[in-house]
């Protein structure tokens, strides 16, 4: 924002303030909080698991999700809170977002820059169905991609999303089992949003990862409706850089849930296929609002503006929502 006015584009750095209640609006700030839906979470990369997190604030409802998938299965847990109890920061360095609810807690530390060394912490009991998860993890942000910051106008809403990927070191238990994270291979993505979104929502969306001697190799990737003309949240990340992307086409093999997306770029600078290992599945009709959601989590294989990535883990998802 600049002077109440909300600016659209890419940025090289994230802003330091990504309040979108700051515009300037005839609609009461009070009105528009309960439209606004704003989301920090984290996608987890190892050979041997995949894991996502997420603390979501939609202001009249808090919540939050985190699962690990291993070759054991999938370990799920989740908790609902009070609307705004979240505080979700607009001001990312430093800060300490957390849920702590009846043995679920999951705590994020931010360092005072972004290429300080940050910090995830996760302690969330067993349950009579499902095993303990519990995490400490340091994100190296010195050797981090570049970030993607991206902030558009939807049509019926607006959208801002900040996405890095950080070399991760620490661990992870699930049950009796821990795994150690290695900075050198494995890591973690975040994904930062602050959206009015449109009553009728949907998106198709993929992110993956990889370290290479040269620096990190992904991407991020989104399909959903756009207003024309206007930037997307779509990007490769190359050594050093953030190259913007565009005009993403998915096309899965089968109706078979678990078959495999072929997923390309116009311009032929992103061209993988996503083998789904699992599926998480959220599904919700209520008389006014309803939610079609899944995850699934696999490896990429293909090319990413010419470099080659090969088994590299990652996730796919779509949403089809009434809010």
């Amino acid at each position: 924002m600049v002077d109440g006015i909300r600016r659209h584009g890419r940025f090289k750095t994230r802003p330091y303030d990504v309040d979108p209640l700051d515009e300037s609006s005839l609609i009461p700030r009070g009105l528009r909080r309960f439209r606004l839906k704003e989301w920090v979470g984290f996608t987890l990369l190892h050979p041997e698991l995949s894991s996502s997190m997420i603390l979501q604030e939609a202001h009249y409802l808090a919540s939050s999700e985190i699962y690990v998938r291993d070759k054991h299965g999938m370990v799920e847990h989740s908790r609902n809170v009070r609307g705004g109890s979240l505080k979700l920061p607009h001001e990312l360095f430093p800060s300490a977002p957390a849920i702590d609810a009846n043995g679920y807690w999951i705590a994020y530390d931010w360092a005072e820059q972004p290429n300080g060394r940050h910090r995830i912490r996760v302690s969330v009991d067993a349950t009579a169905e499902q095993a303990a998860i519990k995490m400490d993890l340091e994100l190296d942000g010195s050797k981090a991609s570049a970030p993607l910051s991206v902030s558009s106008p939807l049509p019926g809403g607006a959208m801002y999303t900040h996405k890095v990927a950080y070399p991760a070191s620490g661990s992870i238990t699930v049950g009796d089992r821990t795994y150690s994270f290695d900075s050198s291979r494995d890591i973690a993505i975040l994904d930062e949003h602050r959206t009015f979104l449109p009553y009728r929502t949907n998106w198709l969306w993929g992110t993956f990862a990889a370290i290479t001697p040269d620096g990190v190799i992904g991407a991020n990737f989104a399909q959903r409706p756009i207003v024309p003309r206007t930037e997307e949240e779509s990007c490769l990340w190359t050594p050093g850089a953030c190259e913007p992307l565009a005009d993403i086409t998915f096309k899965q093999a089968s109706n078979d849930p678990l078959a495999p997306w072929h997923i390309t770029s116009a311009d032929g600078r992103l061209d993988v296929t996503f083998t789904p290992e699992d599926r998480k599945d959220v599904m919700h009709q209520l008389v006014v609002a309803s939610i079609d959601y899944w995850q699934l989590v696999g490896t990429y294989t293909g090319t990413v503006a010419g470099h080659e990535v090969s088994g590299v883990r990652g996730v796919c998802e779509s949403m089809r929502a009434r809010l």
